[in-house]
């Protein structure tokens, strides 16, 4: 009995699960749920903090959380006893470590459902020989490696598992921290992204394999048929899988309608195949994370049943528990342990030799393969990504003893070097969205002749904005000769921190492309079904693409598109929509960022559409089309942009202009109110105006005698007040075209502060509460050659 007592008096007395609380004289951090809520709240804060701070860096987030963890534990805080034995005692560790690995059991599930099996089969040749190269060169070197850390800081582990686990630490490509990086510097659809992605495709399926015989070998029983026989059954595993599991989750998938949310039930059973699967492969000896990885990989990738599970775990998982895993690795990383001019050394010689073998196997095969330089560089340095793939095999090495305390600090070091400088790297060597100067002349609808192509970008975020763009659309494409009006449809799509990397990688392969590929799963089916009908039944020519960035930087790739594709105007949605009472609110505030920063870079004209239901809530065909179409003109270049515009859809038979020029009283005693219908007699010819002006009304009154539904009317005013009648008696009409900075006399009685800077004095008059309309509203701003930005 004694030896028992000994033991059990050495060993920290179990946690209770819950606290009677502080006024029944309870610590709650003595308690294991009040303490492990605890941790996960300062473990999320942390690494949450870390991110932002390292987001103008762009950096991926699990640098942040390898770092955060780091500093949770005995490097730094965990230095503090105070800290240490409050926070993470040892006895917490055990269900710390649990929640840590429950986690990761369900992100391996996720990076599985990642893989796409039938992708690896149409992998070309020249990503496979890259994959290879960048496994095989730094797999030797780590091998070599394992070598002098054995010969100094590692004597006495395990051989032949201390060198496939260093060779595998060496050899891996983060998958998931990858598909980050490119989304980031917007290189998934460049010929660089895509070869990095199909060859860290195959670089993760080997480098799972090769850790799969790592830990057959890291047993702790000697006999080697041990761990033949743990290989033997993880294949036969692995087989039985293969061949039994796909047929269920087809089933799943098609009694999963495309449009519905998946069954609960499905979600469980899904959820409880991945657990049932890493049990196996624990009992097995392989770690119970293979199970779920394999399952992961066996669910079809086709329809909605994939999206959905990511969905269902993905914020869970990533939010809460896979934090927990960064600083369980994290309080076993030691930095102090890497003490003295030999363990800094090998700190530098592991993380040459990492980033050796990867970009010169990687440069090398490239270059043989006919790639450039500079991708070429910019492939070796992508394939140098670290990540979680490298913690979870640098833990497992260190739980089954293969890695000593010194060993896995220094190979910790190197993944968080080896990652955090991917980024930099890459855009000094590899930079595709530079900006390159694009000359044409049509920047702008009133320099354009009315017989050329116009080239619109209409960019809409959402189902609600389409009935209301396609009517725009349909006004504005003239008269009826073939592709005479020429619309590139950008659905702008949001890339936020929550996106899986198998949703990057499905929404990337549509960036600047047709969104309605019959193979694509998109949720925009509604938008295709929209675009597609209009344009079998118009004479418009529809160029649909998708843009996915973050919110930051969207505006560049809208700039960038339009003046890629030659645009004349890019139109915008107003950042607020109308609610049922009429009232207008926001959408997202985000939106009216996007606005200003194209408003202020854009290289052509811009028009912001305040969207009211011009139409309805439907597409009207051609031959029914019939819309009333006011444009306020006081003058100025972004006045006479928006008459060009509305002279054009004059030429749709099914559009009435009104054309209301304000213009100052002569007297400031009289009230002059009365409307003068003006045909081709110039009856203010009293008045002076600017060149542009004068240019853009001579063009109006030569139309006026042609087109019977043009009309020109002067309204003369004296004040601000006559100036909000007037306008208010159109209030009627379905459409108002306003330029943004109107200039004049009676525009400068508007110039006071407004709610919304990007839509200008007029705009923003008629988007207030205080005036009544049912009217959408364009307001344009002209493209004035060097884009010079407007305060806002």
């Amino acid at each position: 009995m004694a030896p028992n007592a000994s033991v059990a008096s050495s060993c920290p007395a179990p946690m209770h699960a819950t606290s009677n609380g502080v006024f029944q004289g309870d610590n709650p951090l003595d308690y294991a749920l009040p303490l492990a809520i605890l941790q996960i709240l300062l473990v999320v804060v942390v690494t949450r903090v870390l991110a932002f701070l390292l987001r103008p860096l762009r950096q991926p987030r699990v640098i942040a959380e390898i770092v955060g963890g780091i500093l949770l534990g005995p490097s730094a805080l965990g230095r503090i006893a105070s800290y240490r034995n409050a926070i993470f005692p040892a006895k917490s560790l055990t269900v710390l470590d649990t929640l840590a690995n429950l986690g990761l059991l369900f992100f391996m599930f996720l990076v599985g459902l990642e893989l796409d099996l039938k992708a690896l089969h149409r992998t070309g040749k020249k990503a496979f020989s890259i994959a290879l190269a960048g496994i095989s060169l730094p797999f030797i070197l780590g091998i070599g490696t394992s070598f002098a850390l054995r010969a100094t800081i590692s004597k006495g582990v395990q051989g032949p598992a201390f060198l496939v686990f260093m060779g595998v630490a060496l050899s891996i490509t983060a998958f998931p921290v990858l598909a980050r990086i490119l989304a980031e510097l917007k290189l998934l659809t460049t010929d660089v992204g895509r070869m990095a992605m199909s060859a860290a495709a195959v670089n993760d399926v080997a480098a799972w394999i090769l850790l799969a015989l790592a830990i057959a070998l890291s047993g702790d029983k000697s006999s080697p048929l041990v761990s033949l026989w743990v290989f033997l059954c993880g294949s036969a595993f692995v087989l039985c899988c293969a061949f039994g599991v796909p047929p269920i989750f087809k089933w799943m998938a098609q009694r999963c309608p495309k449009d519905e949310p998946v069954k609960e039930l499905y979600v469980c059973a899904t959820l409880a195949t991945v657990l049932a699967a890493g049990f196996v492969t624990d009992a097995i000896g392989i770690h119970a994370l293979f199970g779920a990885f394999v399952i992961g990989v066996l669910v079809p990738k086709e329809g909605a049943f994939a999206g959905a599970m990511v969905e269902k775990v993905e914020d869970l998982v990533s939010g809460l528990f896979l934090p927990l895993y960064f600083v369980s690795s994290g309080l076993k990383t030691d930095i102090a342990t890497i003490s003295g001019a030999q363990s800094w050394g090998l700190l530098v010689l592991v993380i040459i030799t990492a980033c050796f073998g990867k970009v010169v196997g990687t440069v090398a095969v490239s270059l043989f393969s006919k790639v450039p330089l500079q991708e070429s560089l910019a492939l070796g340095f992508l394939m140098n990504t670290k990540g979680l793939v490298e913690l979870i095999v640098l833990n497992i090495g260190k739980d089954r003893k293969v890695l000593n305390d010194q060993t896995f600090a220094i190979m910790v070091l190197m993944a968080v070097f080896t990652t955090f400088i991917t980024t930099p790297l890459v855009m000094a060597v590899y930079k595709p969205t530079k900006r390159s100067k694009n000359y044409y002349k049509d920047r702008s609808i009133g320099k354009k002749g009315t017989n050329t192509e116009l080239r619109i970008l209409a960019c809409f975020y959402s189902i609600r904005n389409i009935p209301t763009m396609i009517n725009l659309i349909e006004a504005s494409r003239g008269t009826e000769k073939k592709e005479r009006l020429c619309v590139y449809a950008m659905h702008l799509m949001e890339l936020t921190e929550r996106s899986s990397a198998i949703q990057m990688v499905q929404k990337a392969r549509k960036n600047g492309l047709p969104f309605w590929n019959k193979e694509s799963q998109s949720n925009s089916d509604q938008i295709v079904v929209a675009f597609e009908a209009f344009q079998q039944l118009s004479q418009v020519s529809i160029r649909p693409m998708t843009a996915i960035s973050a919110m930051s930087e969207m505006h560049e790739d809208i700039c960038m598109s339009a003046e890629r594709k030659r645009a004349a105007m890019i139109i915008l949605v107003f950042h607020k929509h109308q609610r049922l009472d009429g009232a207008l609110e926001t959408t997202r505030a985000e939106f009216r960022g996007v606005n200003k920063k194209v408003l202020e870079q854009a290289p052509c004209s811009v028009g912001i559409l305040v969207d009211r239901g011009l139409g309805g809530t439907t597409h009207i065909s051609a031959s029914h089309v019939s819309s009333n179409i006011t444009i306020l003109f006081f003058g100025g270049h972004d006045d006479c942009e928006a008459l060009a515009f509305g002279m054009r859809m004059a030429e749709h038979p099914g559009i009435s202009l009104n054309v209301i020029h304000l213009l100052p009283c002569p007297t400031m005693t009289t009230k002059a109110k009365a409307i003068v219908t003006v045909d081709n007699q110039d009856s203010d010819s009293n008045i002076s105006f600017e060149p542009q002006d004068e240019n853009a009304l001579a063009e109006l009154k030569q139309k006026l005698s042609a087109n019977g539904s043009i009309k020109y009317q002067v309204k003369r005013v004296e004040n601000y007040s006559q100036s909000v009648a007037a306008i208010k008696e159109f209030s009627g009409c379905n459409l108002f075209l306003v330029g943004r900075n109107p200039e004049g006399v009676v525009a400068k009685a508007f110039s006071v502060k407004s709610e919304c800077p990007e839509l200008g004095p007029v705009g923003n008059l008629l988007t207030s509460a205080d005036f009544t309309t049912t009217a959408s509203v364009l307001v344009v701003q002209q493209h004035q050659g060097q884009t010079v930005p407007s305060p806002l």
